[in-house]
């Protein structure tokens, strides 16, 4: 028998309810799966990764064309250069050099953990859908009420469906909210922050996106 469609209540500023939207089943029975969210963060977290660490081979490193001293008579050891990697100063044997660390895991995998991360954030009630947030204008201190009256708590991921130069920038200078678009919504940022505020036309973007194969 095929899962049905469960729905979300849709609240106003006020916390008030003013109506419900569809989420699909496969969002919300998707049952937990900690390795497959595991996977996916250190994919995330490896694509972030600058990647530029570098030290010099004994080609790069300036100095070291004259030999140090003759071949034999000093009783020192034989040395052809200075800028050998036994002396200080010298050159880094098999040391880092710029690399990408990003890779790919499947998208069906990518999804699927989307899915699950989601899912689980709506069985701990953790996740908020509102009609819409409007701001005639940038200001922080719209934002802290807007989340004060909603009860979201310091730790606030919000998605919208479209950019809002206002509420972004509302938005930035909060150092426990993340503003991200819907098409932007990712495993590590969900887990990262512990409500998630998503505007209506938002929460219909993900449902398209991720009710589908």
């Amino acid at each position: 028998m095929a899962a049905q469609e469960t729905s979300i209540s849709v609240l106003s500023a006020q916390r008030e309810k003013v109506g419900e939207i569809p989420l699909p089943a496969v969002i919300s029975e998707q049952p937990q799966r900690e390795h497959l969210l595991f996977e996916t963060v250190k994919m995330q977290l490896a694509n972030r990764r600058s990647g530029t660490a570098a030290t010099k081979t004994r080609a790069q490193v300036r100095g070291g064309g004259r030999k140090p001293w003759r071949q034999k008579g000093t009783g020192r050891a034989r040395a052809g250069s200075n800028r050998s990697p036994v002396w200080v100063g010298g050159a880094t044997v098999f040391g880092p050099q710029p690399r990408s660390y990003a890779y790919r895991m499947p998208r069906s995998a990518r999804k699927t953990a989307l899915r699950a991360a989601l899912a689980q954030k709506l069985r701990q009630d953790e996740v908020i859908v509102i009609d819409a947030i409007q701001f005639d204008e940038p200001k922080t201190k719209q934002m802290v009420a807007l989340l004060a009256q909603l009860e979201m708590g310091d730790s606030v991921l919000l998605v919208l469906a479209d950019a809002d130069v206002n509420v972004q920038k509302s938005a930035r200078n909060l150092p426990g909210v993340k503003v991200l678009l819907s098409q932007g919504l990712n495993v590590y940022d969900l887990l990262r922050y512990q409500k998630v505020l998503v505007t209506q036309a938002a929460m219909q973007q993900i449902s398209e996106r991720l009710g589908g194969e």
